[in-house]
């Protein structure tokens, strides 16, 4: 068996050894005679997948038990819906730092009910910083105020969490879930999707206080009511079964190898070796403001788009694959998500350092 090094930014890779022991339960989960594909939702085997995954997680992340957790359906997309369709309830506005595409088209999604406002936003340099903002750029009377945690195509991060005062902080996570210890109490509500970090696409993870839920919009659809889903204990109708049931042995992997600590140390580990390479190439640079560079996500180009080229496809014939970067930025984007093992990013620099000295 040959396995790539695969930098997508999603769907990613998954730790070796979970993708072995999904394997190897495929066709029977224990002494159930069925795979979990085929398993009721409503058994008490499955009951037991959920319980524990939803436990794990809780003690991974060190959530509180003022804090509801379920997994649910959509995607970010469905998301960027839910969040005002349940939070924008009080004074019908909340305000949204816009750091790439995915905190745009939230801003966008929210604009539909009620009054959503860009308090800042790093479009004027094609989102390469995180704006700083002052309690005062948030309005007083804002139901919430939104950010995107980690900007997937564009490699930035909210390396320090804006100050709202008491208004609640939301932030999406998808694409730095689990990569580092996270204060939960700090947010009003988080929520991630799981195919950066956690499992295959489909399932989405959603942290909440409680009493934050319970007093959704009238036009709320029922299965993006937050409070429907928190009550069912994220068993309201048939969840993605298998997918909740990966991230379960994710969980447990994290647990394996220290916590999140050690996720944390290891993902520091990588992203130092790739941007201090960077830093010192004279072919390749990185695109972000070093302050605001992002753990998971490493966007470079070359001054060529020739060079771009031709360097994403030599680097898919020796077994890094996916290295291209999105349309909006160009060059080249490694994701180097928690499963990337330091080993990958290792081959990754030394091909990069052959190039240039191949290509100057």
């Amino acid at each position: 068996m040959a396995r790539v090094y695969n930098f997508s930014a999603g769907p990613s890779m998954l730790p070796l050894s979970v993708l072995k022991k999904a394997q190897a339960e495929l066709l029977e989960y224990g002494t159930t005679g069925q795979s979990v594909m085929e398993m009721s939702h409503r058994s008490k085997e499955y009951q037991q997948i959920i319980e524990t995954a939803e436990a794990d997680l809780r003690e991974i992340m060190n959530i509180p038990d003022d804090y509801d957790v379920f997994f649910t359906q959509g995607g970010g997309f469905t998301q960027f819906a839910a969040v005002p369709l349940n939070l924008m309830n009080k004074n019908n506005k909340a305000d949204y730092v816009v750091t790439g595409q995915w905190a745009k088209k939230a801003f966008e999604e929210a604009g539909k009910y009620g009054d959503a406002k860009a308090a800042a936003s790093s479009a004027d340099k094609n989102f390469s910083y995180i704006p700083k903002t002052k309690r005062s750029d948030f309005r007083t009377d804002a139901d919430y105020v939104y950010i995107c945690m980690n900007n997937t195509i564009y490699g930035t991060k909210f390396n320090e969490l804006p100050d709202t005062g008491d208004i609640p902080l939301v932030a999406d996570i998808s694409s730095c879930m689990l990569s580092e210890p996270l204060d939960v109490t700090k947010f009003g509500l988080l929520f991630g999707g799981a195919q950066k970090n956690v499992a295959p696409a489909g399932v989405v993870m959603v942290i909440a206080k409680k009493d934050m839920l319970g007093n959704a919009m009238d036009i709320t659809p029922t299965m993006l009511n937050y409070k429907i889903q928190a009550d069912a204990k994220s068993l309201f109708n048939t969840p993605p079964c298998y997918n909740i049931y990966v991230a379960g042995l994710v969980f447990k992997w994290i647990k394996e190898i220290g916590g999140i600590n050690a996720v944390y140390e290891n993902n520091k580990r990588k992203a130092k070796l790739l941007y201090d390479f960077l830093d010192s190439s004279k072919m390749f640079k990185g695109t972000v403001e070093k302050a605001d560079r992002s753990l998971m996500n490493v966007p470079f180009v070359t001054d060529s788009e020739e060079l771009n080229k031709k360097f994403i496809a030599e680097s898919a014939a020796n077994g890094l694959v996916n290295l291209k970067g999105h349309r909006t930025v160009g060059g080249m984007r490694a994701s180097i998500y928690n499963a990337m093992p330091y080993e990958g990013v290792k081959a990754l620099v030394e091909f990069m350092d052959r190039f240039e000295k191949e290509n100057s």
